[in-house]
């Protein structure tokens, strides 16, 4: 840590090596960004997750963006929050999606909870999205700023699961702009060109200097 150029230096609030690539990838395009090295907070040491008590997605991004930043003594951080929004229900599960069927992390569980409250629901009131918010966070003498990019990805829920890619909900999810296909049914490649995420960076991409 102490050896890191911290002017140049952006924290990813991830431990996942796919998800620090894809956001590299992305990011690293913009002109505000040239010269930058991104490095995942789970390279730097085994931190703790910090309380995400946010309200919205943006709220969690922003928890875990800041958090990376205290533990970390770096000057600049990245995080996404990101779920299923159910019309049907109201927009749950919403920023409780990872831990909606009450352990989190369970897909299992969580799909089979999805299943059993649309049920009834017609196939025509099934719309749904998936949504992320990304927030870079910058701190300097004076002060801290953020900027925020957010993105969805529109389809429905099926009745039955269908694909073995992907995680979480993808198996019950039907694109829209693909009638018929789940998002467990893409390959990896196909669903970072079209995810929430990937559209949430573009965002924040389009916002940057």
């Amino acid at each position: 840590m102490e050896n890191m150029d911290r002017e140049h230096t952006v924290v990813v609030a991830t431990g996942n090596a796919h998800k620090l690539s894809e956001i590299q990838s992305i990011l690293g395009v913009a002109p505000s960004m040239a010269g930058m090295r991104f490095v995942a907070l789970g390279e730097l040491g085994d931190y703790p997750d910090p309380e995400e008590n946010g309200k919205t997605f943006l709220d969690n991004a922003i928890i875990k963006a800041r958090a990376a930043l205290d533990e970390t003594g770096l000057l600049m951080a990245v995080a996404d929050d990101s779920g299923l929004v159910v019309d049907a229900l109201d927009g749950a599960p919403g920023i409780y999606s990872a831990r909606w069927a009450g352990e989190h992390g369970n897909d299992e569980a969580n799909n089979d909870k999805l299943l059993e409250q649309m049920a009834e629901v017609p196939r025509e009131r099934r719309t749904a999205r998936f949504h992320s918010s990304v927030a870079l966070v910058t701190r300097d003498e004076d002060g801290e700023e953020i900027v925020a990019g957010s993105g969805d990805c529109e389809g429905s829920i099926a009745y039955d699961r269908r694909g073995t890619n992907g995680f979480g909900y993808d198996p019950l999810f039907e694109l829209a702009d693909k009638p018929g296909t789940r998002m467990a049914e893409l390959t990896p490649g196909e669903k970072n060109a079209i995810s929430h995420r990937r559209r949430a960076l573009d965002d924040l991409v389009s916002k940057l200097g």
